[in-house]
């Protein structure tokens, strides 16, 4: 139920913007993962935005990207997706299918898992629901 005294938004979120070595490469991931389609490319194929589920995700090209390393490294991650998880080792095992992979570093593993996209962006996979 919405809250009744939330503030009206001065402007909704539309996509969150990663930017990745070859936006060709990493949609078919996004797809993938969160049941998206290609919504809009650039003539040049240096942005895609990926749309279906509520904000799109937008991939663009960045000539000299460099993959966050988390959770300490010289590039660390500015921001990341949680992803909610019904059955944490089935979505887990579903993402490792499709490219993901697991991070080495894992603060509670039972309860969230930390993943990395084929080009090393953070995001994680949740049993934790917020009440």
């Amino acid at each position: 139920m919405p809250n009744a005294t939330a503030p009206h938004a001065i402007a909704p979120l539309a996509s969150v913007s990663l930017d990745c070595p070859r936006p060709d490469d990493l949609a078919p991931f996004y797809c993938a993962l969160l049941g998206l389609e290609e919504a809009f490319a650039s003539p040049d194929r240096s942005v895609i935005s990926l749309g279906g589920a509520g904000p799109m995700i937008t991939l663009m090209r960045a000539e000299e990207f460099t993959p966050p390393r988390w959770p300490h490294g010289p590039q660390r991650a500015q921001m990341h997706l949680d992803l909610a998880a019904e059955d944490l080792e089935a979505t887990v095992a579903a993402a490792l299918g499709i490219g993901a992979r697991e991070a080495d570093v894992q603060p509670r593993p039972a309860a969230w898992r930390v993943m990395l996209d084929p080009v090393g962006h953070p995001f994680c996979l949740s049993a934790v629901r917020p009440d």
